[in-house]
């Protein structure tokens, strides 16, 4: 590739990108540059992995502490395993890119990015997201990009309130919204919030701000970063996708039964026959042969792995087939329907609020502790170094689901449904002037049949009062997904299930109270959406919210008046100015 720089002014900064200099070896390479914040960011595509059945893309985000003029702490003072800032941003740029490359393409595509540079007000999580972009776009993988990140916050001068782009760190200590929004030139396809209650209306407008002042900017900036830097053809390559022989042979055997299938109520009897007709075609028509040469039993093996494939597809398409044609659930359900909901508090005896939130097969036990400044978590990275005063923390062991899967410490998916929940009940936490206390949730999956996030919120909610926090609001969560019919009608349902998770072509999480949304996730496999239809689903999701609100009062209407007896106690004594000298002797 020629060397290229090609810089416009975004949100009042001049955004610098340059490629053909520095990492020529990779596919595609940029350092994007956002005041005085520069990200390395690189893509290479590797040669594809034979007897994948998935898309093996890689996003990697690193802070250099040097990048800030810092050293790393410890004996080695070298950056080590990622952090959970580190982590979050992963996940913030595969979201929206996985879903922009091919259906079976399986060639391995690698993201990385490195912060090199930061002025400590530039946020590089949105630049790199958007360097990460820009590399694949210039490589020769087929990326059917590119995206543009911002962040949108919302301040309040004596004009009103007005929305900023890319907030400085000054400017989000005194913001009531971090809006996180990445999008392409069909719609958005990635959004994260976290908010003090603000309502449909203005979020709505958030969200124009950011595609019109950042956005549609940003992806005129790559692409004609793209027509100047003299870069190679998109190459597709073989892509790994199951024969229409095999298909054919697949749905002729199982279609009807497999219709039915879906339609049973309960996850395990459920899940059952779907495993039972997969057994059934693969035994019938893809049984692997006891003798032969070595090239036909991987030949039958390699259409047997086909046949799994084909029946996943068939699943599929029997599932949007059923919810946006006939309106059917796996559980009967409606489609703005919930499932049914238990609640209960103080569930253990020595810890200081505890919580029990069922919703269908999806339950979360929940325990608060309150502690005082020691409790505080301090972040130290590569913006100023700050305490947390509430975190929570999400764990999802492999019985939750009926499993035996390797116990470890929380992986990318826990830290951010952590994060979901954090932000979701950060918003209706009182002042630390009225609550001093440090505050920690600990919500533990016990079963999950989706929405596992949202029953954390609900079930934090009931926790927090049950621990006597003053809370501002009652909050609660809800899904929402998303199915289209092969005439291209879409159905939104309310509530989704693991398997409406996985089959749908959307997890669009909303957390809210009765006056605001606080906290929103959404992960989208479709293309993208408009505004329009992201208003629709938040009148949707709004009906449910509420309606889970409703519920939690009947169980717990306020927090309780005082602390657990176990808590530790804080006092505030007011001392005459007189005085003081007497205090400090």
């Amino acid at each position: 590739m020629t060397k290229t720089v090609v810089e416009r002014e975004i949100g009042g900064r001049m955004m610098r990108l340059e490629t053909g200099r520095v990492a020529r070896l990779a596919s595609g390479s940029v350092i994007i540059s956002y005041g005085e914040t520069a990200v390395l960011s690189t893509c290479v595509r590797a040669d594809p992995r034979p007897g994948l059945d998935f898309f093996p893309l890689q996003c990697d985000y690193r802070e250099k502490l040097s990048a800030a003029g810092k050293f790393p702490g410890g004996f080695r003072k070298r950056e080590g395993a990622p952090s959970e800032k580190e982590i979050l941003t992963m996940r913030m740029m595969d979201r929206p890119m996985r879903p922009l490359f091919p259906d079976g393409f399986i060639d391995e595509v690698q993201l990385q990015c490195w912060v090199m540079s930061h002025d400590g007000q530039n946020d590089a999580d949105v630049v790199a997201c958007c360097g990460a972009s820009a590399a694949a776009h210039i490589s020769d993988a087929p990326f059917e990009g590119p995206i543009a990140t911002v962040r949108v916050a919302r301040i309040y001068t004596d004009a009103g309130a007005e929305f900023v782009l890319n907030p400085s760190q000054a400017q989000i200590e005194f913001s009531d919204l971090d809006l996180v929004l990445s999008g392409h030139k069909d719609g958005i396809n990635m959004i994260e919030v976290g908010a003090a209650e603000i309502s449909e209306a203005d979020l709505l407008e958030a969200m124009k701000f950011g595609i019109a002042e950042g956005i549609t900017p940003i992806l005129e900036l790559i692409e004609e970063l793209r027509e100047k830097c003299n870069a190679p053809e998109k190459r597709m390559g073989e892509l790994a996708l199951p024969s229409e022989e095999v298909m054919k042979i697949v749905q002729d055997a199982i279609y009807d039964e497999l219709v039915e299938a879906r339609k049973l109520k309960g996850k395990k009897i459920r899940n059952d026959k779907v495993s039972e007709l997969r057994e059934k075609v693969l035994f019938e028509h893809f049984q692997l042969p006891e003798g032969g040469d070595y090239v036909s039993y991987k030949a039958a093996e390699s259409r047997r792995k086909e046949a799994v494939e084909c029946f996943r597809k068939l699943e599929k398409k029997i599932t949007h087939m059923l919810v946006a044609e006939h309106g059917i659930r796996a559980e009967g359900r409606g489609l703005d329907v919930i499932r049914d909901i238990e609640m209960d508090t103080s569930i253990f005896d020595r810890t200081h609020g505890s919580a029990f939130f069922q919703r269908g097969e999806t339950q979360s036990l929940v325990t608060c502790v309150l502690g005082t400044i020691k409790g505080e978590q301090i972040v130290d990275g590569l913006m100023p170094e700050y305490a947390k005063k509430f975190y929570l923390h999400y764990n999802f062991p492999p019985f939750c689901v009926g499993e035996a899967g390797r116990i470890m410490g929380p992986g990318r998916r826990e830290l951010g449904h952590g994060s979901l929940a954090e932000k979701s009940l950060l918003g209706i936490l009182p002042s630390s002037e009225d609550f001093p206390y440090t505050i920690r949730l600990v919500s533990d999956i016990t079963e999950s049949n989706g929405s596992s996030s949202m029953a954390s919120v609900c079930g934090g909610c009931l926790a927090l009062m049950d621990a006597g926090v003053p809370i501002i609001n009652i909050c609660a969560g809800i899904s929402v997904g998303r199915f289209t019919s092969s005439d291209g009608k879409v159905t939104h349902v309310t509530d989704i299930l693991g398997e409406e998770d996985f089959f749908g072509e959307m997890d669009f999480k909303v957390s809210g109270t009765v006056d605001g949304i606080t906290g929103i996730q959404l992960d989208l496999k479709a293309r993208g959406l408009d505004l329009d239809e992201v208003a629709l689903i938040f009148e949707q999701a709004k009906k449910g919210r509420l309606q889970i609100i409703d519920q939690i009062k009947e169980i717990m209407p306020e927090p309780r008046e005082d602390i657990s007896k176990y808590a530790p106690r804080i006092m505030t004594v007011k001392i005459d100015p007189d005085k003081i000298g007497k205090l400090i002797g």
